[in-house]
């Protein structure tokens, strides 16, 4: 890779003893050249680097950009505002007035069709891998660098480190995802081979929004005047054929092809420390954090898990130390004391909305309790007792499904970890969606809800299958994790009862006396019962689930929506949900 001279299109002042260049040029192996914005000591000693690259315009304010997020952010923790000037913050990276003054070079690279960089945009491609790797590299080699590249950032920042890694870049030298999927087909575009509409809402605005192109559509630079997609502006037409087709393209792959294996980590690969920084409630990230925690390679790796928006403690002082502790054992070979730090730390979420943190020596936990919860069709209940006699139920795909509930609890139960259920079902057609919704109902009667990644009234866990979707890779599952393969369709006929097992997403709740836990069985996406006010966002309204519904017209058609589901229960073929109970 070649290194050319870099230049700043127009100065602002930066803050004392920080260096600011700007649309910093990096040359990639076809001469396509990427923008980057470096921030680092006014000074000539080394540093390492703390880097980003992807789709969210490094120039855009957060302010700006997000500025639901950081009215969310700004009325609700204050204190993530103390401390900095915040005119850099830019959405899911790192505060450079945070980082620079500890030793930091933050570098933010606007991915290959986004931003300032121009080309073609094909999101988590191999080729975005590439670049992301060759920038790696660059930013090891250069003059103010000590050679050691760290990755930390959210979400998109989070899930292509995944992919990086595996590529093993020489001077990689440690990473934190902070909330990132790693597996496209199961964690973003189809849970339990369902279209999540999740990514054909957000494209538009988030990532198409800013591409390269963009120009006088897009905001402005608020320091330097520039435009954030820019310089060019481009017709609408241009800018279409010049990005790849997102919602098309997942409509297109049912199956977990190769279209979905070139945008899925190969955890396996993965050598450099891992701090996995994961959401208790994130419909596109949970499950990826704890995955990617025990299935990568690495030998130096540790688990986080936390709840609340997915952004709140990634900047509250909490993440930041841990951040800090972290990269400052790794990049700077300093002293922090992360040599104790524990394997996992939990923070175990209590239905006040408290957290209580733990920490922990393995993932799932050694001592967990793993409990079948039976459901009896007949009286809707949720029991540790097998019923022992036959049942059947039925409900309309599109209808409120049914509700199983367990006893009101008799002592304090805590429940964390993995979960899955065991359901045999039938169809009037030859599919069936099925939405599994865990609930945790107070002694009124009233869900009990939590601020999720997204969704400030979220539910506390998830799982989706497709009935036709329902092969099993023998090797890859666990009791507690069944592992589908997606790779062929099986129908259903009609009338005729299969068994599937449905992987319901980690979670973690410590049940008082007298709460109940719920399970809801139905066709479609679960909405909390009542008026509201409920919020909206990207023109969903969140009513439990945040932004991530599965109501693709395509993917959905009409005939399946129509039809009648019936959940049957016998004494050998009985249907139960698995609960990993911790004891006190």
């Amino acid at each position: 890779m070649s290194s050319v001279e870099h230049t700043q299109i127009k100065a602002d002042t930066p803050p004392p003893g920080m260096r600011i260049e700007r649309d910093v040029p990096i040359t990639m192996r076809d001469g396509l050249v990427l923008r980057a914005d470096v921030f680092r000591p006014d000074d000539d000693a080394i540093h390492p680097v703390i880097m980003t690259h992807g789709r969210y315009a490094k120039g855009l304010a957060w302010q700006e950009g997000y500025s639901y997020m950081w009215q969310i952010i700004s009325r609700e923790h204050p204190d993530v505002l103390e401390g900095s000037s915040n005119r850099y913050q830019n959405w899911e990276t790192v505060d450079p007035e945070k980082w620079v003054p500890d030793g930091y070079a933050c570098v933010r690279v606007d991915a290959r069709g986004s931003g300032r960089s121009p080309g073609y945009l094909d999101m988590f491609s191999a080729e975005e891998v590439l670049d992301f790797a060759e920038c790696i590299e660059w930013a090891g080699t250069e003059s103010w660098s000590n050679g050691k590249v760290g990755l930390l950032g959210i979400s998109y920042y989070a899930t292509n480190q995944w992919q990086v890694a595996a590529l093993k870049p020489t001077h990689l030298a440690a990473i934190c995802p902070w909330e990132g999927a790693f597996d496209y087909y199961r964690d973003v575009c189809r849970h339990g081979g369902i279209v999540n509409t999740f990514v054909a809402s957000w494209a538009p605005k988030q990532v198409f929004g800013l591409q390269h192109g963009a120009g006088e559509r897009a905001p402005r630079d608020q320091n330097t005047g520039e435009l954030v997609a820019g310089p060019v502006t481009l017709s609408d037409e241009e800018l279409a054929t010049n990005r790849a087709d997102v919602a098309e393209q997942i409509r297109e792959h049912e199956l977990c092809d190769e279209f979905y294996r070139e945008r899925t980590a190969d955890i396996s690969r993965i050598d450099v420390p891992i701090l996995s920084a994961a959401n208790w409630a994130h419909h596109l990230h949970t499950r990826a954090n704890f995955e990617a925690y025990t299935e990568a390679g690495s030998t130096q790796k540790w688990l986080e898990v936390h709840g609340l928006e997915h952004w709140t403690l990634f900047y509250q002082e909490y993440g930041l130390d841990l951040q800090k502790r972290f990269f400052g054992h790794f990049l700077h070979g300093h002293d922090t004391g992360w040599a104790e730090q524990p394997p996992v730390t939990l923070n175990i979420r209590h239905v006040d909305g408290s957290f209580e943190r733990r920490g922990e020596q393995e993932w799932p936990l050694a001592r967990t309790q793993w409990t079948k919860l039976y459901l009896d069709p007949n009286d809707l209940t949720l029991s540790k007792t097998d019923p022992g006699h036959p049942g059947s139920r039925s409900f309309e795909a599109l209808g409120d499904g049914l509700t199983f509930m367990t006893p009101p609890v008799e002592t304090k139960t805590e429940i964390t970890g993995p979960l899955a259920a065991r359901l045999n079902v039938s169809s009037t057609t030859t599919d069936v969606d099925l939405f599994l919704t865990l609930r945790v109902i107070d002694p009124e009667g009233k869900d009990v809800t939590f601020v999720s990644g997204i969704d400030p009234r979220g539910i506390p866990t998830v799982g989706w299958l497709r009935a036709s979707h329902r092969k099993l890779d023998g090797a890859r599952s666990l009791p507690y994790r069944p592992y589908h393969t997606h790779d062929e369709v099986q129908p259903l006929a009609p009338g005729d009862v299969v068994t599937v097992d449905v992987e319901v997403w980690p979670t973690s709740v410590v049940l008082p006396t007298g709460y109940r836990l719920a399970l809801t069985v139905q066709g479609k996406d679960f909405e909390l019962p009542g008026d509201g006010p409920w919020p909206t966002f990207n023109n969903t309204q969140m009513r439990g689930n945040g932004v991530f519904v599965h109501r693709d017209p395509v993917d959905r058609p009409s005939d399946r929506s129509n039809s009648e589901t019936t959940l049957v229960s016998s004494p050998d073929r009985p249907c139960y949900l698995l609960v990993p109970i911790i004891p006190f």
